[in-house]
């Protein structure tokens, strides 16, 4: 009898998960990770680790399957949290749930799993694992989730072969109100709880409070610039190579506080994020404003009024040598070749036309259409269809 061991969060997912893994013939042991000691930042009263881990372990019991909460917060702050302040303070924005499942899910919590005799590791996902022999060796494929809505591959982007060979996706297959059903028929107490938002694993954050635990509020000037700067309107020059075409492309706008007008104040630019239009404050525009770039060394942040302002909108982006990922090492790109993909830089965003450039110092992505407020830090994935290929960390 195959051991699996499920990351038991105390919602509905993963109650399911192993419930089905039950119904499967596994033996299924429980985990409840716990990540977070301080509750000084945590938007609610409630402690919500506490009333998690108790439903993940009544969830257990219903399902007659050991239960055990493992304490990862050690871990959790040293590759999670220390890495999001020094990403914030570059002014980059990190994601820290695609992190968390290739540090904490599928690396540490996997360790713990393995030494427990589990054969594989379960989550709650919506997303597939598909298998093909490709020259003789089995070769893992991370697909989409059913539930169009719901998919979550994006989150899992940065998974290797060796995790993916030991995943189990069982919800995948399914939709929400499928898993809901299916909880409900069960009879688990989980069947009706609200899906949790927030940090994976944290619960709900509020992020400039909690960035402002290391990271020191500082005033500085909000400016707007119009949409006719010339950085906009500019001819492009002529290029003597695709390479360089895709460099001049790949270029973020750069602005300096001359270039517009000075609007009102702010405690910090690393608490701001590109396409962000909450926490400006700034009243007196026909348009919303929208942040169109931040600059943590002048400390200032640059807006622009309403979505559609150019200052948001690039087609190419770059990820360098050390940031490049591949799911599917047998499809690994090498130097001056390409590849048509679609391609996502956010979890929500709808899969867009796109064709990969590798060149000697990285790889470009180059989307058809102009993508909103591309963002260092952040992850872009590429797929063909509805399988993952790779992903990086956008530079």
């Amino acid at each position: 009898m195959k051991r699996v061991v499920v990351g038991l969060s105390g919602g509905v997912d993963s109650s399911v998960t192993a419930h089905l893994l039950k119904e499967q013939g596994f033996e299924v042991i429980g985990l409840f990770m716990k990540n977070w000691h301080d509750d000084s930042v945590t938007i609610s009263n409630e402690c919500p680790w506490l009333e998690d881990s108790n439903d993940a372990m009544i969830v257990a019991e219903k399902l007659g399957i050991p239960f055990q909460v493992v304490d990862l917060s050690e871990q959790y702050k040293e590759r999670i949290v220390d890495y999001m302040f020094a990403e914030y303070e570059k002014g980059r924005t990190p994601n820290p749930d695609v992190l968390c499942n290739r540090e904490i899910k599928f690396d540490v919590f996997m360790d713990i799993a393995l030494k427990l005799g589990a054969d594989y590791v379960a989550t709650g996902h919506y997303c597939r694992k598909a298998e093909e022999i490709i020259n003789g060796k089995p070769v893992y494929k991370l697909l989409a989730g059913k539930d169009t809505n719901k998919d979550q591959s994006y989150f899992l982007c940065q998974l290797s072969q060796e995790q993916l060979a030991k995943a189990l996706f069982p919800i995948g297959e399914l939709t929400k109100p499928e898993v809901r059903e299916i909880a409900k028929e069960a009879d688990l107490i989980t069947a009706e709880k609200k899906d949790s938002q927030g940090l994976c694993f944290i619960g709900k954050v509020r992020l400039p409070e909690f960035l402002q635990q290391k990271l020191q509020p500082k005033e500085g000037n909000i400016v707007v610039i119009p949409t006719d700067n010339n950085q906009y309107t500019k001819q492009e020059p002529a290029f003597s190579s695709k390479e360089e075409e895709l460099q001049y492309l790949a270029t973020k706008f750069s602005y300096s506080e001359e270039d517009g007008k000075n609007v009102g104040k702010h405690q910090g630019a690393h608490y701001f994020t590109k396409g962000q239009r909450k926490g400006l404050n700034v009243g007196g525009t026909k348009e919303a404003l929208y942040v169109i770039e931040t600059d943590v060394n002048t400390n200032t942040i640059y807006t622009g009024e309403g979505k559609n302002h150019p200052g948001l909108y690039r087609n190419v982006l770059f990820v360098s040598n050390e940031e490049i990922h591949w799911i599917r090492e047998d499809l690994t790109l090498n130097t001056g070749k390409t590849m048509q993909v679609e391609a996502r830089i956010r979890y929500r965003q709808p899969l867009e036309k796109a064709t990969l450039y590798r060149v000697e110092s990285g790889l470009y992505v180059a989307f058809e259409n102009k993508q909103s407020a591309i963002q260092e830090g952040q992850f872009v994935a590429w797929y063909s269809k509805e399988e993952l290929l790779g992903s990086g960390v956008i530079s």
